[in-house]
């Protein structure tokens, strides 16, 4: 009786300890075992989802999975040691700032785009509104330098990491060197921003058959493919990511105050055109647009019913779009903004995983 009572025991406990490995992305005490190869970490696309496509040059492991996430909330990154990259990239409010339209610097300086929300971007193509960095580790030094943002200098932030306590110690651990550069930050930091995965929103767990949408909120879902009403998927296509990862002029102006993509190209077809945003999370996120012009989802749909303006430059697919009569009506507003709400994922807000360690 007593070796029955000890062997349930024991599978119960391999049971706890095999789940909680594949939850727990917090890597072991970076004191001990310094010489140990890093522990390789498996990040699976969740169901629905495309494959995920991890550098060779920057395999993901534990440890530097939690020394990427360490780094994110470490205001050392910044030139006074006062900004971290989470205080402009929240998790409450799906990693974009709280109901800002541009977030201050350490200075005071205030941005000239809104903060972008930071998940499932181990699928981005290019990144910031337009397309500047080509890959997710160009992307982490970019606030870093920026003299409206943190406003440090790569010189310095190196100097810092490798004259503190623990820095070393962690680089070591998660990339088996002393040696700390650059290049090890952006891996790092890279690393754990491709664990930020949003992926069990409502809408996600009516696709897997665990629930129903309402009556609205599946109107809603029809007016969002609907060509002649709200005519969404071309842009954020319906599915996994909610985005095309493409670079869009919307139809904000007339005439540009930010070229947009343009910046980076200098096509003049690109004048205007800014990264397509996902929609998960949407409820969450405002202000919209790269300038944080519409408080309301509510005005976003007002903007695309009726009130964009057409240019050499604006998307064919809403250049055509009939907004002489309006295509939307209010009760056809109310559904299709329920089924937005739908793609929030209250479990990604409070997921431990992606909190200050």
């Amino acid at each position: 009786m007593k070796k029955s009572i000890i062997i349930i025991f024991i599978v119960f406990a391999i049971i706890i300890i095999a789940c909680q490995k594949d939850r727990d992305i917090v890597a072991p005490d970076p004191i001990l075992g310094n010489d140990t190869p890093a522990t390789p970490y498996n990040l699976v696309a969740p169901i629905g989802f495309p494959p995920i496509k991890i550098p060779a040059t920057n395999p993901m492991t534990l440890e530097g999975i939690a020394l990427g996430r360490k780094l994110f909330y470490d205001p050392i990154l910044s030139l006074d040691n006062t900004q971290a990259c989470a205080s402009c990239h929240k998790q409450n409010f799906s990693f974009t700032d709280s109901n800002t339209t541009y977030s201050k610097g350490i200075t005071g300086a205030i941005g000239v785009r809104n903060a972008m929300p930071i998940m499932n971007l181990a699928w981005e193509k290019k990144f910031f509104w337009d397309g500047g960095a080509a890959t997710l580790e160009d992307q982490v030094i970019g606030p870093i330098q920026n003299p409206i943002e943190m406003h440090e200098t790569l010189t310095n932030v190196i100097s810092k990491l490798r004259n503190h306590a623990e820095y070393p110690k962690l680089f070591k651990r998660a990339f088996g060197t002393d040696s700390i550069t650059t290049m090890l930050l952006m891996k790092a930091v890279a690393q754990f921003e491709r664990t930020i995965i949003s992926a069990n929103s409502k809408y996600d767990k009516y696709v897997r058959g665990e629930l129903d949408l309402s009556a609205d909120e599946l109107a809603g879902k029809e007016l969002f493919i609907d060509q002649a009403k709200g005519d969404c998927n071309h842009c954020h296509i319906l599915g996994s990511t909610f985005t095309d990862f493409d670079f869009k002029n919307n139809g904000l102006d007339s005439v540009f105050k930010d070229m947009g993509r343009y910046n980076i190209t200098l096509n003049d077809a690109d004048k205007g055109k800014f990264k397509t945003p996902t929609l998960r999370n949407i409820e969450l996120t405002a202000p919209y647009m790269h300038d944080g012009r519409f408080t309301t989802l509510e005005q976003v749909i007002d903007h695309y019913n009726s009130n964009f303006i057409v240019t050499p430059t604006t998307d064919v697919n809403i250049a055509l779009l009939d907004k002489l009569r309006g295509r939307i009506t209010p009760i056809e507003k109310t559904q299709l903004i329920a089924f937005l709400k739908t793609l929030t994922d209250y479990d990604f807000i409070t997921n431990l995983n992606f909190k200050k360690p």
